[in-house]
């Protein structure tokens, strides 16, 4: 058996089992989001939890004022922010800047390496949906922006999972091969045990599918798959092969790949400002006693 079905075999077993590890929320962002959906919750008490990480706090204030979401008005403290922040994009952007932590875990030299790269690939797909929201769709550009951060999440415990298997570690096709078959059926199994909503899980189980044509209304699944396709534009991925004239996404959105190509390369300012959000310094996990 190829070491490929072997590994299949055993990962979707353990998983059965709940012998997989799955990444957990940064604690943060844990407490934000259980925050906020109290309804007992004071904007004070919200302001005192995120103020207490001076990190989270200077990137909060610099992505709210960002010119990708900038406010009406110069936002200049946390207690500001959390007043005038929706309660789900608030969460949505703490869990967006905090997300960083989990792709800098231990491992091997080859399992750090492609985390690194996964998380620049997601960053990149972050932007351009953040961008395709906002121009194109009346969705949340936040929460498109968190859609195409977390769409390869499932990745994550593959990757850990595979140094285990030393063979198919070291052989970067067949991790592929591997990767392409499982993280979207993993995904939705970490974002449910996150509590996210369902239309960002589809997200996760959803955003291969190219041809997925559920109805006439735009959703975060379309934006995360044109932003994704555009993603690799410039390289040799299997998806810059095909012909994306006929994916139902585009039409949702009302335009044709080229007319999309154009308005996304007349944004790489705004792409270049959005990427940047994700390059700070990950904030680093609270001390624990």
């Amino acid at each position: 058996m190829k070491i490929e079905k072997q590994f299949l075999s055993a990962f979707l077993d353990d998983l059965n089992r709940n012998r997989v590890v799955l990444p957990t929320l940064p604690e943060v962002a844990v407490q934000v989001r259980n925050l906020v959906n109290s309804p007992k919750t004071t904007t004070r008490q919200i302001s005192r939890l995120i103020s207490a990480d001076p990190a989270l706090s200077a990137r909060l204030l610099k992505v709210i004022n960002s010119p990708a979401l900038r406010a009406q008005e110069k936002i200049e403290n946390v207690q500001s922010a959390v007043t005038r922040l929706g309660a789900v994009q608030l969460r949505n952007l703490v869990t967006t800047l905090v997300m960083q932590q989990l792709y800098q875990a231990k491992g091997t030299q080859r399992t750090k390496q492609r985390l690194k790269e996964l998380w620049a690939h997601s960053a990149k797909v972050a932007a351009l949906s953040l961008v395709i929201a906002k121009r194109f769709t009346r969705l949340q550009p936040d929460q498109a922006m968190l859609a195409g951060l977390i769409h390869d999440i499932g990745v994550l415990p593959i990757l850990h999972h595979a140094e285990t298997y030393p063979q198919l570690a070291g052989d970067p096709a067949a991790l592929e091969e591997v990767i392409q078959h499982l993280h979207t059926l993993i995904g939705p199994f970490i974002l449910d045990e996150w509590g996210f909503s369902a239309e960002l899980v589809a997200v996760t189980s959803q955003h291969e599918d190219l041809w997925r044509n559920e109805g006439s209304e735009i959703t975060y699944v379309d934006v995360v798959i044109v932003a994704n396709l555009h993603s690799h534009l410039g390289g040799e991925h299997r998806l810059t092969k095909m012909d994306w004239n006929d994916i139902p996404a585009f039409a949702k959105l009302g335009l044709t790949p080229a007319e999309t190509i154009a308005t996304l390369d007349a944004a790489r300012e705004e792409l270049q400002e959005v990427k940047s959000l994700f390059t700070q310094q990950a904030t680093p996990p609270a001390r624990t006693g």
